[in-house]
């Protein structure tokens, strides 16, 4: 069994939302404030979710 990742990188936010890899590093700065992170912390997929309301099942799809 493959282990799966628990963070979430602008190249898989790109995946699931179908915009630019640039757009994921913007959103993942926006959680990162609205979650009170430093800048050398990491956003999991399920942050990622809680934020976007996305179903965590839908976006572990998208990530490889």
């Amino acid at each position: 069994m493959k282990p799966e990742r628990i963070t979430i990188y602008p190249k898989d936010i790109q995946r699931v939302t179908g915009r630019s890899e640039r757009y994921g590093r913007i959103l993942i700065c926006k959680i990162k404030q609205h979650l009170n992170k430093q800048n050398h912390q990491f956003v999991t997929v399920e942050e990622f979710c809680e934020y976007t309301g996305l179903k965590m099942e839908h976006v572990r799809q998208y990530i490889i």
